[in-house]
């Protein structure tokens, strides 16, 4: 075994540890009481000393005056905080590989459910700042880019069920430096068009006239076909038209990487044009310059809190801009977009109460309900309310405060994340490290085996045929002599 394939086996099992120690087994459908806790439900205000009942991974009771069945499993969260588990609007988690395809454009072929990581251990630790749900994006190479799909983090399960059952999925499209590769330009090779924000808008306008047409071909076809024209051909299938079809039909949302104004007023434009609507404006850092508008188009506004000034198009940044947006009538959330940046997103929501005066409830809501509004999942997920999925966290103090640490993080009414198990299980899980290691260091230094000699013994080993010396150039041959001429002539002339 060599040192690599080494190495991965003591990854997958440090994984396994980590997910076995606190995941609830993914059979179970456990019977779950919070009580003693401040509620707080993002739509239907706070609940004191409020219960939470749980069965069959759905919210069953929410109120103060909840009796825990006999048979239920009690979580005494007395001093303590309840909230709708955390919904990332933009991540780029579990994904196995890079997530851009930049060799084009448009790469709507490209589908981010076909490489779901369920074990990568960002999920985890997204888990440990409390988030449970994630919308997974391609990255903003490409003016059109990959599927996306919204997931659950539900660690320790495969891959398969990590997807949000009934979530409509999108697509990724970019606007500015990104797919116009202002940054990542090859000396020598010939740049990738679109290489203006110009070009940028005539690729997206160029691919919706495609999907258009291929629409109204097929639209033409299952019209003869529903008439009884059995002598109707279909058209030819194009996968990647396919998406940008149900995008045109509202069976697929756009989320859209944007920054600066003026190209968010441009796609607006391009999706009036061609009848569909931008779900979301991605980062859309200046937004608060066009909130109005995105109001009115009907379009929701994924943001940074804070960030500015790392490119040239963040430098007109704010970190009044989720405020601002949502003074004028727009649904914002704030995003991660960094797997580190979703361990905090509480606090990331928490800066909007300093940075424009958004109340608790409404800097809550950030992450909670209104990404849920802007994936469509809101029916089920992003509140606490009767019949909606069991997806909470509970915090040791007011979540929009710094001092805010997650204990506990449920999915589906299953505990995937206890602070108090996961800090009980660390001297094992150093332990076991240090024993893998030590093994790994041990066979290295021992010789490698060597392989039995097959090779056969000297002996049998053929002599080596004995090479004529080379005649050197003065040595001439000489005349035979009178005996040797006699002998040639005996023998038929051979020498």
């Amino acid at each position: 075994m060599n040192a690599r394939i080494r190495l991965v086996v003591l990854l997958s099992l440090l994984l396994f540890s980590a997910s076995s120690a606190v995941a609830t087994p993914p059979d179970s459908s456990p019977v779950i009481v919070i009580q003693n806790a401040t509620i707080l439900t993002a739509t239907k205000g706070t609940i004191e000393h409020g219960s939470i009942l749980i069965k069959d991974g759905k919210i069953v009771q929410v109120g103060a005056s909840v009796k825990a069945p006999k048979d239920a499993t009690v979580i005494d969260a007395e001093g303590k905080f309840v909230t709708p588990g955390i919904i990332d609007c933009h991540s780029h988690i579990a994904i196995e590989g890079g997530v851009n395809e930049g060799s084009i454009s448009v790469s709507s072929i490209a589908n981010i459910s076909e490489v779901l990581d369920s074990d990568d251990i960002d999920i985890y630790r997204d888990l440990a700042g409390g988030v449970t749900t994630a919308n997974i994006l391609h990255g903003s190479a490409n003016s059109i880019g990959g599927q996306t799909i919204v997931i659950k983090l539900r660690w320790g399960q495969p891959a398969s069920k990590l997807p949000f059952e009934g979530a409509l999925p999108g697509i990724k499209f970019a606007l500015g430096e990104n797919p116009k590769r202002s940054n990542f330009s090859i000396p020598g090779q010939p740049r990738r068009y679109p290489a203006t924000r110009m070009g940028v808008e005539e690729t997206i306008r160029g691919a919706f006239t495609e999907a258009r047409d291929y629409k109204n071909a097929w639209d033409a076809y299952n019209k003869k076909v529903a008439a009884g024209d059995k002598a109707a051909l279909p058209p030819r299938r194009d996968l990647r038209l396919d998406p940008l079809v149900e995008v045109l039909e509202g069976k697929r949302y756009v989320h859209s990487h944007c920054y600066r104004e003026d190209e968010i007023l441009m796609l607006l434009r391009v999706a009036k044009e061609f009848g569909f609507k931008v779900r979301t404006f991605q980062h859309v850092l200046e937004g608060y310059k066009v909130a109005g508008e995105i109001a009115a188009a009907g379009a929701g506004a994924s943001t940074f809190s804070d960030w500015w000034a790392y490119k040239v198009e963040a430098y007109d940044a704010i970190p009044y801009n989720a405020a601002l947006m949502t003074k004028r009538g727009v649904i914002v959330s704030i995003n991660s977009d960094d797997a580190e940046e979703a361990t905090h997103l509480n606090q990331e929501a928490a800066k909007s109460i300093k940075f424009g005066g958004l109340t608790p409830d409404e800097a809550l809501k950030l992450v909670t309900i209104n990404p849920a509004i802007q994936l469509g999942i809101d029916k089920r997920v992003g509140s606490i309310e009767v019949g909606k999925d069991a997806d909470l966290v509970i915090y040791n103090h007011d979540p929009m405060s710094a001092y805010a640490v997650v204990q506990k993080t449920l999915v589906d009414g299953r505990v995937l994340f206890d602070r108090d198990q996961d800090i009980a299980g660390r001297g094992a899980l150093e332990k076991e490290k240090k024993d893998l290691l030590g093994k790994e260091k041990a066979a290295a230094k021992k010789p490698d085996e060597k392989k039995p000699d097959t090779k056969k013994p000297d002996a049998a080993k053929k002599p080596e045929e004995k090479k004529p010396e080379e005649k050197k150039p003065e040595d001439k041959p000489k005349p035979p002599s009178d005996n040797q001429a006699a002998a040639t002539s005996t023998n038929g002339g051979a020498l």
